[in-house]
């Protein structure tokens, strides 16, 4: 049975050679035998637990079923064959290392292959399962082309008919958990705006483009600068592109076959709006502690019945009475949530050992969270409007109504907005001068402070 199967691949590889006289890509797939003989099949799972014990060579009489999802006929993958383990909804997925090219023309997209994996070297690299031959490097053992002839004898058409490849319809958000080498179709996508007039790869260079969804989530799109389609620009509409995802360590790429791969011809995606503005977010406690300035904080208060991202908000600090703003704060990534607080120290690890939690953002010392009581702060929406404010700009707080040294600032109950104007009324404020109508009564941490509660 084995000398059987021998001559299957010795027939196909008179037809390789024949076929290397032959110089445009544009030929129909050329006929070869096929095996029909009962052989000893393995699974993929069982070639991945070969591999995960480094690069071995297989000894046994040891065959695999597997088919093809990629092509090298527009050049944008080279001397590889990726193969699945169904034609649909696969669960594994490896690469085929070989000096063989134009072998779209033996083994099409669709086609079922016999991979006669005695003397074939197996390894796993990059999250990925290799076969092929062996190459060392630095002392190490990985797995490399397999030089022409050899690799003909260990590659066949089935005699089973091709099939079309069903790829497994996913969202950006989702490639993380798919099987990798397999082939998948991502609908509603389109690159981002800096990459449009360009083209999809540099000349003779691997180049990475970003696609995007509706939601923002993004993924790279990795193309050969050798490939048939390299000059092409890439298109400007939003749709559906089909290709074969690829982990490589932390990062993950998806890698088409042809232009025949994209279908782009929806509108793009409307602008997503991240910048929000609104006057139920306001300052509602400040915190200068007499017995640790370590424990100082900023509290915020959002009002409203749903949450505010802080997208492009920012928390400002004049020093004393400088009227040039001394620190600033950028709030982008946080979200405050609907009738809650969101605190900011400049002392995370002591907040954390004063108060028993973490403040919900920890920054630096001389930021806005770090007064010592006679400074002024402003809160500022994305588009630059003043939403609220402690203090007076070009006034030093001490000895006026706005100083909270050694002591607290916090907002009235009946405070349920920000205010661009200083009022003194809607604030209850305790340090250890008690000047104009301030309250003498030097505040200690942690029992003087509410950092996290709001009334």
């Amino acid at each position: 049975m084995k000398n059987l199967v021998r001559n299957v691949f010795i027939n196909l590889s008179m037809v390789l050679i024949l076929l290397a006289c032959v110089p445009s890509n544009d030929f129909e797939v050329i006929s070869s035998n096929c095996t029909k003989k009962e052989l000893d099949f393995i699974s993929f799972d069982e070639l991945a637990l070969i591999a995960e014990n480094g690069v071995v060579q297989i000894q046994e009489e040891l065959f695999l079923e597997a088919w093809v999802i990629s092509s090298d006929k527009a050049g944008n993958f080279f001397n590889e064959i990726y193969l699945q383990d169904k034609p649909e909804n696969p669960s594994f997925g490896i690469v085929f290392k070989a000096e063989l090219n134009q072998s779209h023309l033996f083994y099409p997209e669709g086609s079922k292959v016999i991979i006669d994996l005695q003397g074939l070297f197996v390894g796993k690299s990059n999250n990925t399962i290799n076969l092929g031959s062996t190459f060392s490097s630095f002392g190490n053992l990985s797995v490399g082309r397999l030089p022409a002839l050899t690799a003909k004898e260990h590659i066949a058409l089935s005699c089973d008919q091709a099939q079309m490849i069903k790829p497994r319809i996913i969202s950006i958000s989702d490639m993380q958990t798919l099987e990798n080498n397999t082939l998948i179709e991502l609908k509603g996508v389109e690159f981002i705006d800096a990459e449009l007039g360009l083209t999809f790869a540099e000349p003779k260079e691997e180049t990475n483009r970003s696609l995007v969804d509706c939601e923002a989530a993004i993924v790279t799109v990795k193309t050969s600068g050798y490939s048939d389609f390299q000059a092409s620009p890439i298109p400007n509409g939003n749709g559906s592109i089909t290709g074969i995802v690829k982990k490589e360590g932390d990062e993950i790429h998806l890698i088409i076959r042809d232009l025949n791969d994209l279908e782009f011809d929806g509108p793009r995606c409307p602008e997503i709006i991240t910048e929000f503005t609104s006057e139920s977010v306001f300052i509602s406690e400040l915190a200068d502690p007499d017995n640790n300035t370590g424990a100082r904080f900023v509290e915020l208060y959002n009002s409203a019945s749903e949450p505010l991202n802080l997208n492009l908000w920012t928390l400002r600090r004049y020093t004393n009475d400088k009227t040039e703003i001394s620190s600033e704060l950028d709030l982008s990534g946080l979200m405050i949530e609907a009738e809650s607080t969101l605190v900011i120290s400049p002392n995370a690890e002591e907040f954390e050992l004063v108060y028993g939690f973490a403040p919900d953002l920890g920054v630096s010392t001389n930021s806005p969270a770090d007064s010592n009581g006679d400074d002024n702060l402003e809160l500022v929406d994305p588009f630059g409007k003043l939403i609220d404010v402690f203090g007076v700009v070009g006034e030093d707080g001490s000895g006026t109504n706005h100083e909270f040294e050694d002591g607290r600032a916090i907002r009235n109950p009946e405070v349920t907005k920000g205010n661009p104007n200083y009022t003194f009324s809607e604030w209850t404020i305790y340090n250890d001068t008690g000047d104009a109508g301030t309250i003498k009564q030097p505040q200690l941490a942690p029992e003087d402070f509410t950092p996290k509660q709001h009334y």
